[in-house]
């Protein structure tokens, strides 16, 4: 199968290049790539015939979102709009990307792929809206999931973790908890899920729940780094973006693709930067 992949430049996009071997991966980055731009898009399907695209193109500064909101809809919403429309117009399948900040994080258990959206932040609508707009536009449609993603490359929690091992303690919020994903593990899952042709929406995420705080205790201890990091609550951080306070996601929808465990993803994290 030919997969376009849109957004090719970023941690997913990377780990996909890097993992998948059953495909070949034709790789769309912004730079090459304006997925907001329909022409663009149209004229780059034509030329390169893909079987199924896959977006992993996103606006993802959450707070940033909060102060530019028409950035945020631009990359989250008429960004997958115009992929599904285009992708639709030539019979061709979406994997769409989207977040567990689509919900309020109030349920008190993992969400499920059949739970009601609530998102609490611009950056949490602008994610819906682009679910909303592939669903609408494109029948042949993957809506993947997925939550904290991180890797050993891009911008991400956990190497800004490493980044601050220096300090002499690193305060990390506590009383969040969702899905720490490693960006290799979802892209192995990606390709599993490609190849069952089962449309639809799917929650992917490593297993397990984790704060932050213990996330970033494991991505130090993994790394050998002695760094204290202090618990604190979330108003200790002040953000502009509400986010969730338990957004961690589980999967009913069949066929199901396990992740391995969340702390795995974590050692391979430390194994591939070399600790």
């Amino acid at each position: 199968m030919r997969v376009l992949v849109s957004g090719a430049g970023g941690q997913l996009g990377r780990a996909i290049q890097a993992t998948w071997t059953r495909h070949v991966v034709i790789a769309a980055p912004h730079a090459e790539l304006d997925v907001c731009e329909l022409r663009a898009v149209r004229a780059r399907l034509d030329a390169e015939r893909p079987d199924l695209v896959l977006n992993a193109a996103a606006y993802t500064d959450v707070d940033g979102a909060e102060r530019d909101p028409a950035a945020a809809f631009a990359g989250n919403a008429v960004a997958p709009r115009i992929l599904a429309l285009a992708t639709a117009e030539r019979g061709i399948p979406l994997v769409h990307l989207s977040s567990d900040y689509v919900f309020d994080g109030e349920a008190g258990r993992a969400y499920h792929e059949f739970d009601a959206p609530a998102p609490l932040s611009v950056y949490g609508r602008s994610k819906l809206a682009g679910e909303q707009e592939t669903r609408a536009m494109n029948p042949r449609h993957f809506v993947v999931r997925s939550a904290w993603l991180y890797g050993p490359v891009g911008r991400n929690f956990a190497l800004t973790m490493r980044s601050l091992a220096e300090r002499a303690e690193v305060a990390v919020v506590s009383d969040q908890f969702g899905s720490p994903t490693y960006a290799p593990h979802l892209a192995a899952a990606l390709e599993r899920l490609i190849e069952t042709g089962s449309y639809g929406t799917y929650h992917l995420v490593n297993r397990g729940v984790a704060s932050w705080y213990e996330l970033a205790c494991a991505i130090f201890r993994e790394l050998g780094l002695g760094t204290p990091v202090r618990p604190v609550p979330t108003p200790a951080v002040p953000r502009p973006a509400r986010r969730p306070r338990f957004s961690a996601l589980t999967s009913l929808q069949r066929p199901l693709i396990p992740l391995p465990p969340w702390p795995e993803g974590v050692k391979e994290f430390a194994a591939a930067l070399g600790a």
